[in-house]
């Protein structure tokens, strides 16, 4: 039988999971970009309100490693399923309430605080979601499927993009500017509680990996101790080799959808569609990426992403600048493409440099750290940017944290089991 037809139900429940976790994510991203700066700020200005919004967006990433650690400690000791499961209903129960939170002009400061609450949540639950999820796919992969299977989890990022997206785009179709910001925005929080209904569903029935069953060593007390102590420099190599794809992937979304809405003047249900139009060629680049890695090695598949990631960067400012939709067309498309390279592999990378025993900690931190620096940092350095006519100048951030994945994948090597 075809390995990935015998193992449909764990990609599956890889697969959707993700999906509905990113989907989580990529709202609040898009509603930050559109709607929660005014909603949940004081008035100072508009482009104080945005920045605002964005550092809420960021703050989640802050929490990513928290997460990483607590749900890292119990995915290495206890196992990945339970782990998995209690994620998902984390990020779930926060992206719901942030569909019913009153805004400013209704309760105050209590507001704002509220949404970085939630926002604090929806880091938390997706801190420990992916490493596991990657997990999942990737110890369950026979010898030379390791890309490919890992590239599963890596998938529900564009499909929850997609939905997320598409959702948006048609609440902006069919909704007034009064209706949508009243109450329009809400509908995609609260459609989360049935995809993580779906997703727990799936998840519940499947069984634990082989790799984390059959590893002879005692499950460690402290995982985080461990990685710390005896990994420190490999965790921050693999922090680095993950870094560019966040920083090109928010660029190109949360980051670009403000810019062009705000600043370009262009139309968001425009803007929108030719984001929706970009990211078929994230989910292109991710599948071409993964099954090149199992044949060339997944290192070299992502050295070429941040290298492309550099030049996405030094075209980046002018051609949004430009203000011409077929140009900033091609720019989201080959920025999502080359996000799909670096971000494609990475599941399988990561996995292979860490022991079994500490390797959902391990994983779990560098995808976060790296997060922080690309998805967190850059795109509020880039909004300030932005705000003060700098626009080209966030292009060049984008190359800077290319470099340094560079570096990170040049130094990061497999440790001994």
């Amino acid at each position: 039988m075809h390995p990935i037809r015998q193992n449909a139900r764990v990609l599956s429940a890889s697969l959707v999971g993700t999906a509905v976790e990113f989907f989580d994510f990529y709202i609040f991203g898009t509603a930050a970009a559109l709607v929660f700066g005014p909603l949940f700020f004081p008035s100072e200005s508009t482009a104080a309100q945005q920045l605002a919004a964005f550092m809420s967006f960021g703050l989640a990433f802050f929490a990513r490693p928290l997460g990483a650690i607590a749900f890292g400690h119990f995915g290495d000791r206890v196992g990945r399923k339970a782990t998995l499961v209690a994620s998902l209903l984390l990020m779930g129960l926060s992206t719901v309430l942030i569909g019913v939170l009153p805004g400013y002009a209704a309760i105050g400061f209590v507001a704002p605080l509220l949404l970085c609450v939630l926002r604090f949540g929806q880091g938390f639950g997706l801190g420990g979601e992916w490493g596991g999820a990657a997990l999942l796919a990737v110890e369950n992969a026979p010898k030379g499927w390791e890309a490919r299977f890992g590239a599963a989890p890596q998938m529900g990022a564009p499909l929850g993009f997609l939905f997320s997206n598409g959702l948006f785009l048609l609440l902006g179709m069919g909704l007034s500017e009064a209706d949508f910001v009243s109450w329009g925005w809400r509908i995609p929080f609260l459609a989360s509680a049935v995809l993580v209904a779906v997703g727990l569903w799936i998840r519940l029935k499947i069984t634990e990996t082989p790799a984390f069953a059959a590893a002879e060593a005692p499950p460690v007390a402290v995982p985080i101790a461990k990685v710390i102590r005896q990994h420190p420099l490999l965790l921050l190599a693999a922090s680095a080799g993950a870094a560019s794809c966040f920083a090109v992937f928010y660029l190109s979304t949360a980051f670009a959808l403000s810019y062009g809405t705000s600043t370009l003047k262009i139309d968001r249900q425009t803007f929108l569609a030719l984001q929706l139009g970009a990211n078929v060629f994230f989910a292109i680049g991710i599948i071409g990426a993964a099954v090149a890695a199992d044949r060339f090695g997944a290192s070299r598949i992502m050295v070429l992403g941040a290298t492309l990631t550099i030049v996405t960067g030094l075209v980046f400012g002018p051609v949004m600048a430009s203000g011409s939709l077929p140009a900033i067309f091609v720019l989201l498309s080959f920025a999502l493409l080359v996000m799909g390279l670096s971000y494609g592999p990475l599941g399988g990378w990561l996995s292979g440099l860490f022991p079994v025993r500490v390797r959902y900690t391990a994983i779990s931190l560098a995808f976060t750290f790296g997060g922080i620096v690309g998805g967190a940092l850059t795109p509020i350095a880039a909004q300030q940017l932005a705000a003060s006519g700098q626009i080209v100048a966030a292009g060049w951030l984008l190359a800077a944290v290319a470099v340094l994945t560079l570096v990170g994948l040049r130094l990061a090597k497999p440790a001994a089991a």
